[in-house]
């Protein structure tokens, strides 16, 4: 199983240092990470996705590139095609694109876009669009076909951000797989989740689905000894459009909070699922949960 490591965007105090974002995708480059992920909003005070794709792509050479998740809705479909066909080519074929609904009707109003485009139907049509685009077939009655052309055959791969079943089953025309996420870390409900998914692929007639998952994380070797607490602040903050009293009740059983070597035991136990990718999701930005996560991964042992 492959683990990849997002950047700390959804951070408070994420610009109190200029380089924090590229010290942490250089970092994650230079470490065992199979990928360096970031996902959207809008109404918050994250960097805008594509334009930290393009930085991204700059500052690393060998992770794969993964949005989780950009909201289709939220954008001109063709202006988003030609962005992340060129975030593709300026990364060498290393994009891989997580899309969904989103859970917040404020990036739909901040973002201009019609909530009542918020639905499954207007995901899948989005997604047909960027594809066509990708495979120079969208007519736009130009001259010339919408470009630059993705550097991956068909465009990166497109994957569904959901931890819903009748999505799961709606994306099986069109996705590639899930970018999932796990609130409690209950292995046994993101295994069904799993299982529905490879059936849901294979009653479409497509290939075996790429099963992704993430969760928040804090260490008690980087967090002060209170990792826990550490994910409270992170989620008070990150879940700011929830009553603070529902995130309150949700934060001691969400993530993972604990030490290192309790963090591969729980690695090994999505591995056992058949999970081909874990992405971790930092609480707080302190570069040092980079270097302690990929000493833990190298020397774990194998299998």
């Amino acid at each position: 199983m492959q683990v990849g490591m997002t950047l700390p965007v959804m951070e408070p105090d994420l610009w109190a240092d200029e380089g924090t974002l590229e010290a942490w995708a250089r970092a994650t480059d230079e470490g065992p990470f199979s990928s360096v992920c970031f996902g959207e909003r809008v109404a918050f005070d994250n960097p805008e996705t594509l334009t930290l794709l393009g930085a991204v792509a700059a500052w690393t050479r060998r992770v794969r590139i993964a949005t989780t998740v950009v909201v289709p809705q939220l954008h001109d479909p063709v202006l988003l095609a030609k962005a992340l066909a060129t975030g593709d080519r300026l990364s060498g074929g290393r994009l891989s694109v997580g899309l969904g609904v989103g859970g917040r009707e404020e990036d739909y109003r901040a973002a201009g876009a019609d909530p009542a485009t918020q639905t499954i139907r207007e995901l899948a049509d989005r997604a047909a669009v960027l594809r066509a685009v990708w495979r120079g077939e969208h007519d736009t009655g130009s001259v010339r076909r919408v470009g630059p052309p993705p550097a991956q055959d068909g465009g990166p791969e497109l994957l569904v951000g959901t931890m819903g079943p009748r999505t799961i089953r709606n994306a099986a025309g069109w996705a590639d797989g899930l970018a999932g996420v796990t609130l409690d870390l209950d292995t046994a409900a993101v295994g069904r989740l799993f299982d529905l998914a490879r059936t849901a692929w294979a009653d479409a007639g497509r290939p075996a689905p790429r099963l992704t998952t993430s969760f928040w994380f804090a260490l008690e070797e980087t967090s002060d000894g209170d990792p826990r607490a550490q994910v409270h602040r992170h989620l008070r903050h990150y879940m700011n459009w929830l009553p603070a009293g529902l995130v309150d009740a949700m934060a001691p059983a969400t993530g993972f909070a604990g030490t290192g070597r309790q963090l591969v035991e729980t690695l090994r136990r999505f591995a056992d699922l058949g999970t081909d990718e874990v992405q971790l999701i930092p609480t707080c930005s302190d570069v040092a949960q980079v270097h302690r996560v990929a000493e833990l991964i190298a020397s774990a042992p194998a299998g």
